[in-house]
């Protein structure tokens, strides 16, 4: 934004409670000047800002740590501003190069289509479906033609481009870089112009690209967009982030009863932080919270009000009440409502309690049902079983191992 020509508006306490919501749990607003006064701007004349969010369908599914971005355009949305949530799918013919080491494959049309389906879906459990605009980046980039694509390569040089991290890297080590991967930034950036954002959010590892969306904003003789980056959340153990490779995730798909004893998991330190960025209470009530703590109020209480609204958040709050009493009653050692059931014939008298551990998938081998036998983990009927010589008959039968492991056998 040029200050000098663009008139100064007063900045309201509306304007400043909605910079606070701006930075709650960011990790960099640039420029924040820039940001105060189009959310000053906002406030005077009644016209909401464009606020973009893009990602790449490269994978069908996403998990809580992707919704950290999603939950600041829905703060931010509920402020009454239009959030557009872009979908890259001519980008994603291209590939992402942002902080790998090696040229990423690119995915195939029907790949992106695929993803690209379940992607609105999963993005309108946090976002307001009806004050939400969807939007493809081939709707430009398709016709902008291979003229286009001369001219607007024009507007960058190489040696701005080597500037970033991964691309310095891999030529420095003599990893081969190709020419299209010097367009993802490029095209990144356009979508910026074509839909004029007056703020795009990512993730830290995108801050090149939201740069870029300023940059060519400029050289379009647009107002740049300010740009806001949000942390990557860490999982389940509190030290990587979430991650479905390290098995620290919560997916947004899992069911409510996994999702919620998953929340509850977590260490009270993390808990805050997941407070933070993944909640929609307001700071005040966070804050009250964390005084009711260390006043001597129990930690687990917090953490399962965020359980259950996280469960509700992308189930329903009767799931989420169904999550707590099922957690409860497995914590009491009670059995939950669902069980998985199978079936399994006995061929020759009665089954070792090892061997069936073994086969209903409750143990990875006989060996590891009697080490869980030892250590008190198993129960039959609610029973804790400590005998390794155990054999059952015809029958039906549930099974538990540790709280969580539960199956019905019937024998026969």
């Amino acid at each position: 934004m040029n200050q000098a020509s663009t008139p100064k508006f007063p900045v309201t306490d509306r304007v400043r409670e909605a910079l606070a919501v701006t930075l709650r749990g960011c990790e960099e607003l640039i420029p924040e000047a820039d940001w105060v006064q189009k959310l000053a701007r906002a406030e005077a004349t009644g016209q909401p800002l464009r606020i973009k969010l893009g990602l790449d369908p490269t994978a069908p599914d996403i998990h809580i740590g992707h919704t950290v971005v999603l939950n600041k355009m829905r703060q931010l949305q509920d402020l009454g501003h239009q959030v557009i949530f872009l979908i890259g799918d001519f980008t994603s013919l291209i590939g992402d190069p942002s902080g790998r080491n090696s040229t990423r494959p690119p995915l195939t049309p029907e790949q992106i289509k695929a993803n690209a389906e379940t992607y609105y879906k999963q993005a309108s459990l946090v976002l307001d479906p009806a004050k939400t605009e969807i939007r493809y980046n081939s709707e430009w980039c398709l016709p902008l033609g291979s003229m286009g694509m001369i001219q607007l390569a024009a507007k960058y040089t190489v040696a701005r481009m080597m500037e970033r991290n991964d691309f310095h890297d891999r030529f420095k080590a003599g990893t081969p870089i190709s020419v299209h991967e010097f367009l993802y930034p490029l095209m990144q950036g356009y979508d910026s112009v074509a839909l004029k954002s007056d703020l795009e959010l990512g993730g830290t590892d995108q801050k090149f690209n939201l740069l870029m969306g300023r940059h060519l904003q400029a050289e379009y003789g647009q107002e740049p967009q300010c740009i806001l980056t949000m942390p990557l959340l860490e999982g389940l153990d509190g030290v990587e982030k979430m991650s479905k490779s390290k098995n620290n995730y919560i997916g947004i798909a899992e069911d409510a009863n996994t999702m919620f004893a998953k929340v509850l998991s977590v260490s009270d330190e993390l808990m805050w932080r997941w407070y933070t960025l993944l909640s929609f209470r307001s700071l005040s009530e966070i804050e009250k919270l964390q005084e009711e703590v260390q006043q001597g109020r129990n930690p687990k209480e917090a953490k399962v009000l965020l359980a259950k609204e996280i469960t509700a958040r992308f189930h329903s709050a009767a799931a989420a009440d169904a999550a707590e009493q099922d957690f409860i009653n497995r914590s009491r050692g009670g059995v939950p409502d669902e069980i998985e059931e199978q079936t399994i014939p006995l061929e020759a008298g009665p089954m070792g309690i090892g061997a069936l551990l073994k086969q209903t998938g409750l143990a990875a081998s006989s060996g590891e049902g009697n080490r869980l036998i030892d250590g008190g983990g198993v129960r039959v009927d609610s029973n804790v079983v400590s005998d390794k010589g155990l054999k059952l008959g015809a029958g039906t039968y549930v099974l538990q191992v540790g709280k969580r492991k539960f199956k019905k056998v019937t024998l026969a």
